[in-house]
This record gives C-alpha cells, structure tokens and sequence, in this order.
C-alpha cells in the first residue's frame, strides 16, 4: 500500500500539458496512474486523504440523517435515553439497570440521588435542546490538529463536544474557542474550568467507579476530600457551578462497547466488556444526539512511532497508553468503519 501512495504522490507532480500527439501519452498514463490510485483506496477501504483547503465542512443539515444511518448499522439502535443522568431516576421511577459502573448505575444509586440533589439540572441547554437540526463536532485531542488551523471551522458547529483536560486557551487558532461540552472524569479534571470553557459549558461527568461520583459531590458540597482510589490524584480545588455539571448516561458507554466495538471485534471470546476511551464515548452519544456528525483530531500515530505526540497540547507519546486498558486498535478500526457508512465525517484525516 505503501507503494501505491508513492505513485500517487508522483503523479501529482507531472506538469499539465494539453493533449496532442507527443505527450498524449503522457497524459494518458497520469490519468491511468490517478484511476489506479482512487481504484486501489476504495478495494481497501481506505479514505484517501484529502488537503485541509478541500475537506468538506457540513453546512446542511438533514434532521434524522444521522439516526437513520446508525439504525441499520448499530443493533437495537434507539434514543428514547435521557441524555444526563437525573433524579426522577432514582428517586420517583427504580432505576433497574443490570449493569455497575462505568456500563450502569447498578450499586451506585444512593450516592447518585445524592448528587443529583445538589446540581438540580438534567438537561441540555434550552438553545440546543430545542434546535431543529443540530450540527456536531467532536473533537480529539490528537497532534494531527496542531497548526491545522481549524479554530474557525470548529466554531461554526451548533455543537462542540471537547475532552478530558484539552486546552483551548491559547491554541485557538487550531481548535477554536467554543465549548458546548465537555466530557472528563476526575483524573482528567486538570484543566481550568473558566479558561478553557464557556459560562454556559456543560461539564459532563463520565463516571468509570462510584469513587467518581463521590469526588464530585465532594467538590460541590466541599466536603472533606478523599486522597484515595484513583489512580492520579484529581483536584483537590475545583472552582464550578453545580448548574453547569452533569453526568452522562452509563447506556453510551454500555453501547459503545457492546454494540460499537464488539461489532468490529475479531476475539472469539467477548466475556469482558471494552473500555472505551472518552473520545470513543463521546462520538456514540453524538450518534444519539446529533444529525450531523464531524470528528477532527482522532487517531494515534503508528505502533512502531515512538517519537511522535498523541496530542496537541504536550509531548506525551504512545507510550503513555500502554497501561491505560484501552484497546486503541480496536477503536481506529471502529471509527474507520462510521467513516466508511457515513455515520460520521473528518475534518482532519484518519
């Protein structure tokens, strides 16, 4: 394949020559050499990749395009699920969920009634809540969005999902200023509340143990803090309003491993559940969500790349996530496969 991308990339540079009879031949093996090139990335299913000034940014927007997609392709497809967590679960209607954390609430209610007492929010922002269309981008933390200059392109989006501790301030230019969510747990909570968000971002808490949950009442009710059971310590300081925190709904996480990455899933026993990763997560619930779907900053460098930052903002390479219990592999392969159906867009490359 390799091989195939070089001629690719060699016949882009032949200079363009009108056709007659002494360099018609020459134009004819450009043409010859370009069909082969388009005719092999289709056979392999692999998207070709396309120079940041022609990517294709959704101004359209189709209500239900997106969920009639995900229905054929993601089994028992539905969103007649809340999208945050709420108290009426828990205190009026039993929650019957089958599953623990992070796939269900199962043995965490009674601390779950507890927070939810205290934020008395459940619900997305009215102005998006009630958007007839909406338009989404989840964006990664990769280093493929350092210097692509994507802020403005980002901005454009009536939804824009960030992750974990992703810095905004002063990388602006590459990944915009606007934050609708974003989506953390307390070990990647060390990011400054209002520098890297807006007044009206919602803090969207993807908890992984009951331990989580605790921490953020903690921080909300300033209690006494708890030092144990993570596996880096979170803030022991975190300045936010209770209105704008929220707590995703287990059933994403319970789909993206389930019915997202087991689809691709090649192991002959699947007796243990995948542990997605934030990314992973937060492009299902746009599944569930959104009608229009982009993604810009996923995927990691190569195995055999050891040099290369996985993200925009440090130097941490690949190395870092060989004791993080995500199956990065596993997930590149999952999100070639929305990129193949068209379920999801790019604005970078993957």
């Amino acid at each position: 394949m390799i091989a195939n991308n070089e001629i690719c990339q060699k016949s882009s540079s032949f200079p363009t020559t009108k056709m007659n009879s002494k360099n018609g031949w020459k134009a004819g093996a450009v043409f010859l050499t370009v069909a082969f090139c388009f005719g092999m990335l289709w056979y392999l299913h692999v998207e070709p990749y396309i120079p940041r000034p022609y990517i294709h940014v959704h101004e359209i927007c189709t209500p239900g395009d997106v969920a009639a997609k995900a229905a054929a392709l993601i089994s028992n497809y539905s969103r007649n699920h809340p999208v945050f967590l709420q108290l009426s679960d828990y205190f009026w209607v039993k929650n019957e969920s089958k599953y623990s954390l992070p796939y269900g609430t199962k043995g965490s209610e009674d601390l779950l009634m507890k927070f939810l007492a205290l934020t008395n929010q459940y619900h997305m922002q009215p102005e998006i809540e009630r958007l007839l269309c909406r338009r989404c981008v989840v964006v990664g933390n990769g280093h493929r969005l350092k210097n692509s200059t994507l802020g403005e392109t980002i901005n454009k989006y009536d939804v824009v999902i960030r992750l974990n501790n992703a810095p905004v301030h002063n990388y602006e230019k590459d990944v915009g200023n606007k934050t609708t969510l974003r989506f953390f747990y307390p070990e990647s909570a060390d990011f400054d509340p209002q520098q890297d968000n807006n007044p009206d971002t919602l803090l969207v808490l993807v908890p992984f143990k009951p331990l989580d949950i605790q921490w953020m009442k903690i921080i909300l009710n300033n209690e006494k803090r708890v030092r144990k059971g993570f596996w880096k310590m979170p803030p022991l300081i975190w300045e936010v309003e209770p209105q704008n925190t929220r707590i995703l709904n287990p059933y994403y996480m319970e789909v993206t491993a389930t019915k997202i990455l087991d689809s691709v899933s090649d192991l002959s026993s699947k007796k243990l559940k995948a542990k997605p990763t934030t990314g992973m997560l937060a492009i299902t619930f746009a599944l569930h969500f959104c009608d229009v779907v982009d993604i810009a900053g996923f995927g990691y460098p190569a195995l055999s790349n050891k040099k290369e930052p996985i993200h925009y903002y440090e130097k941490v390479t690949l190395k870092s996530m060989a004791v993080s219990g995500h199956n990065i592999t596993l997930e590149a392969i999952a999100i070639r496969n929305l990129l193949q159906n068209r379920l999801i867009h790019n604005l970078t490359y993957f």
